[in-house]
């Protein structure tokens, strides 16, 4: 039992990563966050690992269903979510113009207040409504089959997938406290507008795909 347990816990693991560690529009956008400090990046980062162990959850208990709510409401949940990455990017490139000053000073562009809190709550609502997500736990555990319908099981596989994304989320925060925040002004100001342009191209493409 024990070593089954494992088994199904590694399992989990390998599905949180395999979900967290293409690099999309929340990484570029946890990446800035780090610019702004450790703890704000952090509280996104556990956020979306949050949301990541929620869905495995959902698809776990519920997947069938699942599978067939995302399928009639699948385009209106991608325009929503490419809808919340264009204001993010828009507001993140307006906020570049008049931000040289702050940046000579090696100041990042004001953007954001640093609250942990408050990104917590703004990566937690773009992952909730990342249709890509919720479709590729849904897949993993019909795939599965039965074995991990309810049960320990599944809680093991759930907890496994949320002990790997807060993992890498959270080394993808710390690298841009210790990477992006420690640039000069006008190189990080350039990182954001490269960021920011970035996640409007997501976006777009988010937008369009069907």
């Amino acid at each position: 039992m024990f070593g089954s347990f494992m088994t199904t816990a590694a399992d989990g693991a390998v599905a949180g990563l395999g979900v967290a560690v293409p690099v999309g529009a929340i990484g570029v956008l946890l990446l800035q966050e780090g610019g702004r400090g450790w703890r704000p990046a952090a509280g996104g980062a556990l956020a979306v690992a949050l949301v990541d162990a929620l869905y495995a959850a959902v698809a776990v208990l519920l997947g069938p269903q699942v599978a067939r709510l995302l399928a009639g409401a699948g385009g209106w949940v991608r325009l929503v979510s490419a809808a919340l990455l264009a204001v993010i990017a828009v507001r993140g490139l307006l906020s570049l113009r008049g931000a040289g000053a702050a940046t000579a000073d090696g100041a990042g562009p004001a953007t954001g207040d640093g609250s942990a809190a408050r990104s917590f709550l703004r990566f937690g609502l773009l992952t909730v409504v990342n249709p890509a997500t919720a479709l590729y736990f849904t897949a993993l555990t019909a795939a599965r089959g039965s074995s991990l319908r309810g049960g320990a099981t599944g809680a093991v596989f759930v907890a496994g997938v949320f002990a790997a994304s807060v993992l890498w989320q959270q080394l993808v925060a710390a690298a841009g406290a210790f990477g992006v925040a420690r640039l000069g002004g006008r190189a990080r100001q350039a990182t954001y507008a490269l960021g920011y342009g970035l996640v409007a191209f997501l976006a777009v493409r988010l937008a369009w795909s069907g």
